[in-house]
């Protein structure tokens, strides 16, 4: 069998690249004149075009590896039974199960790949992107920085400390200002529980004002809700604000430990965190599917309705995939069922699929 699954693994690997580069420079075609107008009324130069779809390479390669997997999976079994070789390996007793097995091998190893990718590279290339983009190319100043799974902002008013930033809602949790004079001498001290960015402003909820004069004790006020003169919008947040696509698992993990610690719902990041599993695991179901599909029958031998009817199930789990996760981020399903729910389904739908392959 030595020789024979080199001859599997040699296709279905064939396959893979050619449609993993096809895919790639497709999206970046796509990304690029997406992106077009924005490089050119910001004068960007050719180095930094590159640069930029460089450092978002890893990130594409790891979407669309899942899709490439199930067309390759299609594709050389769809080949090797068009051309009678399937029928001519279960003539000497191999079973299409036991065919099946290099190929899951070398899906699972994808999985792997995207999961080291998402905990290793994309985190830091997707920053490196984002920089390039935000600050090099648009000219946005960065005044603060993501440390200890906090913002740290240096502000028109002072140095902001915020435990939370929700860039969906523009919510602010966890708030801390320090205002300063021109001596950097510390003037007051401003806490709140949450700040919400209503009609233009800043509205702070449960609010400790501590005032401080010199030789005098500090002087605490508290109310309950304060519009704040912030200078800052939440577009000057979302700079400084780590995304979770650009968190590993183990960080991602740590900052739901630290939110959760602290008081705030992480639901959606659990969630998030439970994707980054579940997504990573998705090129085994592929490619059993386009295996089945492809072998649906002893004469199976109509690549092109195979591969129609597999894309149409491949690419459906995307959309589910993306149902199941606003679904756990609403609250709506637990974390874990949110995560998995695509993946339970298809999954389900894969194991019945091989099971009704004639071997």
């Amino acid at each position: 069998m030595k020789i024979l699954d080199r001859y599997l693994v040699t296709e279905f690997l064939r396959n893979l690249i050619l449609i993993t580069i096809s895919f790639l420079f497709l999206f970046l075609i796509i990304d690029f004149f997406e992106k077009i107008r924005m490089f050119l009324s910001n004068q960007a130069t050719f180095a930094q075009m590159g640069s930029y779809f460089f450092f978002r390479t890893p990130m594409i390669i790891s979407q669309i590896l899942p899709a490439a997997v199930l067309l390759a999976s299609l594709l050389t079994f769809g080949y090797l039974s068009r051309h009678s070789e399937i029928t001519a390996m279960k003539a000497n007793g191999i079973s299409l199960y036991r065919i099946s097995l290099p190929i899951l091998f070398i899906a699972s190893l994808v999985c792997l790949l995207i999961f080291l990718l998402s905990e290793w590279v994309t985190p830091h290339t997707n920053d490196r992107s984002e920089y390039i983009r935000l600050i090099e190319v648009q000219k946005q100043k960065s005044m603060g920085t993501f440390k200890q799974d906090q913002i740290w902002y240096r502000g028109q008013k002072g140095i902001y400390n915020f435990r939370f930033f929700d860039a969906q809602t523009n919510t602010l949790k966890g708030i801390t200002i320090h205002y300063l004079d021109r001596q950097m001498n510390l003037i007051m001290r401003m806490d709140a529980e949450v700040g919400e960015w209503k009609e233009n402003h800043w509205l702070f909820h449960n609010v400790l004002i501590t005032r401080f004069k010199e030789g005098e004790f500090p002087i605490l006020s508290k109310v309950q809700q304060q519009v704040v003169d912030l200078p800052e919008k939440p577009s000057d947040f979302k700079v400084v604000q780590k995304d979770v696509e650009a968190m590993g698992y183990f960080e991602l993990e740590r900052y739901i430990r630290k939110l959760q610690s602290e008081g705030y719902d992480a639901t959606r990041y659990i969630v998030d965190l439970h994707g980054k599993i579940a997504f990573s695991m998705v090129s085994i179901i592929l490619a059993v599917i386009g295996f089945s599909f492809s072998l649906r029958s002893e004469r199976s031998g109509g690549i092109a309705q195979g591969i129609g009817i597999g894309l149409i199930i491949g690419f459906s789990y995307w959309l589910v995939y993306a149902f199941g996760m606003s679904l756990g981020r609403s609250g709506t399903l637990s974390p874990f069922i949110a995560a998995w729910f695509a993946n339970i389904l298809f999954g389900a739908a894969s194991v019945w699929l091989m099971l009704r392959v004639k071997t």
